[in-house]
């Protein structure tokens, strides 16, 4: 008698409401599910292309009660072109050098994530992240994961991003900078980097979580075009007035 293997089922789980950290007086809840096993790579690529995002081994998405803010978007590598000051971004880091390393933590990496974190998002839970914590962030993960690290000159860190490699794209998963000021635009040249080594890796989409349109600090991403956003017909490029 032939014997069919059983897999074991995936689990979803909604968490419990929490002040949204983007829109204020909404709550924030999330569906999650644990990227687990052999088919944690295929999953993360489905799920992925769904809209879901990851964080250690954990793929989530918003699953907001009454709330449609946080759209999925991605940058269409193919058709980006320079435009502007994004040009302007990428001849003033010209000498700044990338350099593809493993996911793991460092002493050097979590010094800058400290100061960016204390300039930005001083409020945050993640500025009170202790070396443990920040650790865990870039080692937990069971698919294709990578630190990019930029440096000046002087081989200063200036900037790290936490990128997901998928068959259609790279992620970036979460990224940091320095705060100084003339190391200015540091954070749109990740993204313009990730797009160019998208285009030499002949992958489609570079990945940038979610957009939301009443949350300034989100703006940065319609710079980007074309931008897709997930809706419910599937992606399609979304129309903005940004630069």
């Amino acid at each position: 008698m032939e014997q069919t293997a059983l897999t074991r089922p995936q689990f979803f789980f909604t968490t419990a409401p929490l002040p949204c950290p983007y829109l204020p007086d909404r709550l924030e809840r999330k569906i999650v599910t644990e990227l687990t096993g052999p088919s944690s790579e295929n999953l993360h690529e489905t799920l992925a292309t769904g809209g879901f995002r990851r964080s250690h081994s954990i793929a989530y998405a918003p699953a907001c009660p009454g709330c449609k803010a946080c759209v999925p978007v991605r940058v269409q590598v193919e058709g980006f072109i320079l435009r502007r000051s994004l040009a302007r971004t990428w001849k003033r880091n010209t000498d700044v050098t990338a350099h593809v390393v493993p996911a793991r933590a460092t002493t050097e990496q979590f010094e800058l994530f400290n100061e960016y974190q204390r300039s930005r998002h001083s409020s945050s839970d993640m500025a009170n992240m202790g070396f443990y914590e920040y650790s865990a962030m870039v080692e937990d993960s069971p698919i294709d994961t990578y630190l990019v690290e930029f440096r000046s000159p002087s081989s200063e860190l200036i900037a790290v991003c936490l990128t997901d490699q998928t068959q259609d794209g790279l992620s970036a998963v979460y990224s940091f900078f320095s705060a100084k000021p003339e190391h200015a635009g540091l954070g749109n040249f990740v993204v313009l980097w990730l797009i160019e080594r998208a285009r030499t890796l002949a992958l489609p989409y570079v990945y940038l979580g979610y957009w939301i349109a009443e949350s300034p600090k989100m703006a940065y991403k319609t710079r980007f075009k074309p931008l897709e956003a997930l809706g419910p017909d599937g992606w399609a490029v979304l129309q903005s007035d940004q630069d």
